[in-house]
């Protein structure tokens, strides 16, 4: 058909090979959610074929300028981005046949195609929602170190709302061109920062009046080039 295909190894437990743990993969196929063609093998292996983004990850254009994107990505660019990626969290959290959570929403985990439209994508640690909100016996920490939810170390109910708050990290960086724990907060160079660090900041400084913390959130390589709105 002249479309670009990628393929990866999938190993499912037995409870899996049923019709049940196909129609979860076939259901992600809508706008913001990597499209799946097929599913195809024998026995306990299954062959996925989604369809290839030439871009790749977010995190390798944001954060190192490869890709097809020309290099640094425009401030329309990345609102492009940060709302088709809500969009794609969206289905997944209310519009799928069965609710799901991704748990590790990341850079890494968002492709972006020849139109530079985001795709979320690597679901190995995804878990079904119940329909009311609640968590279907999560019971380990799922997610990467920077952008998970709090719930997690605190024995809280895990919502979709531990997508939100990843999501969230990722819009910070989207802004900044930077992973949060590389940022220079208030001139305390060579500390990891995290996000309670950063959102600190942000409220101390509105407080003082000081309206400068917004142009310190930006990509300091736009040259001011972003909505002041």
């Amino acid at each position: 058909t002249g479309h670009f295909l990628a393929s990866d190894n999938a190993t499912f437990d037995a409870a899996d090979l049923g019709s049940t743990g196909v129609r979860r993969r076939l259901t992600l196929d809508t706008d913001g959610n990597l499209r799946l063609y097929s599913l195809d093998g024998e026995a306990w292996t299954r062959i996925l074929v989604y369809e290839y983004v030439h871009n790749g990850s977010l995190a390798n254009v944001l954060f190192q300028g490869t890709g097809n994107s020309g290099g640094l990505l425009g401030w329309k660019q990345r609102f492009s981005i940060a709302v088709g990626v809500a969009k794609g969290l969206a289905y997944l959290h209310n519009e799928c046949l069965e609710w799901i959570i991704h748990c590790d929403m990341k850079p890494e985990n968002i492709l972006l195609d020849d139109e530079m439209e985001p795709k979320i994508t690597d679901f190995g640690l995804a878990k079904l929602l119940n329909r009311d909100g609640s968590d279907s016996g999560l019971s380990r920490i799922r997610g990467t170190r920077g952008y998970m939810a709090p719930e997690w170390v605190s024995s809280l109910p895990i919502t979709e709302k531990v997508d939100v708050y990843s999501y969230g990290v990722v819009l910070l960086e989207l802004m900044k061109g930077k992973r949060v724990s590389d940022w220079v907060v208030d001139g305390k160079e060579g500390l990891e920062t995290d996000v309670r660090t950063v959102v600190k900041m942000i409220v101390d400084r509105s407080k003082r009046g000081d309206g400068g913390w917004v142009a310190d959130l930006v990509d300091e390589r736009l040259d001011g080039e972003y909505n002041h709105a």
